[in-house]
């Protein structure tokens, strides 16, 4: 018989709880915006306020730990985008599966310009500027993917189909319609009319994405 071990079932109690509160600040946000009441959080999550305090100190320490967690998500989605047996596999797989997660996460954003405001020098994401780079100009020299075209405008084109997600989930079994207007639009072909201007640098882009919101007046 295995010993007991009294520290272990407060322990799994107190997982659990965590995990509980952030489900339920992801919805809460979504629902009211990033300055929810953290109370509600708690009768939500059918915790006392003491508990979402114990496990968040300040709304900060939740904020940067759904961050965190995203900032997970992509690394977890990576491998599949840049394994695909081809380039052009690759760029459907990019705009697919993070759209798809941007779709079902309308909280991201708002927790992006959040963290922009608590650390600006906090950038993890900027270490996925190399593999999309990379994965584009993989698309490119096998001919598939149109050759003006960069990784931030892949990045942007994200943005835009995760945007859907505003709509709720009623939309979302519909939003793949956009994403194959868009990826027509990606494709090589001989016809194509060129893109206007220069594309936005990456560094740019990442400090674009964390200010956009309605209250974000672009620089003189």
């Amino acid at each position: 018989m295995n010993p007991v071990n009294p520290a272990a079932s407060p322990r799994r109690d107190a997982r659990r709880n965590h995990e509980r509160l952030l489900a339920e600040a992801r919805v809460l946000f979504a629902e009211r915006g990033i300055d929810a009441p953290l109370d509600e959080l708690a009768t939500r999550a059918g915790v006392g306020a003491g508990t979402v305090y114990r496990h968040f100190p300040t709304r900060d320490a939740l904020v940067r730990e759904l961050y965190d967690l995203g900032v997970g998500d992509l690394r977890d989605l990576a491998p599949e985008i840049l394994a695909a047996e081809t380039g052009w596999r690759s760029v459907e797989l990019y705009l697919e599966r993070l759209a798809a997660w941007l779709a079902n996460s309308p909280y991201v954003p708002m927790v992006m310009r959040r963290m922009a405001e608590i650390d600006p020098d906090y950038r993890p994401g900027t270490e996925f500027a190399e593999p999309i780079d990379g994965l584009v100009a993989r698309a490119q020299a096998e001919g598939s993917l149109r050759a003006d075209v960069t990784a931030v405008d892949l990045s942007v084109l994200v943005d835009m189909l995760g945007s859907l997600g505003q709509y709720g989930g009623t939309y979302l079994p519909y939003w793949r319609r956009q994403l194959a207007i868009v990826l027509d639009g990606l494709r090589a072909r001989a016809d194509l009319t060129p893109l206007p201007g220069a594309g936005l640098d990456f560094d740019s882009f990442h400090d674009m994405s964390h200010r956009k919101g309605p209250g974000s007046a672009p620089e003189a």
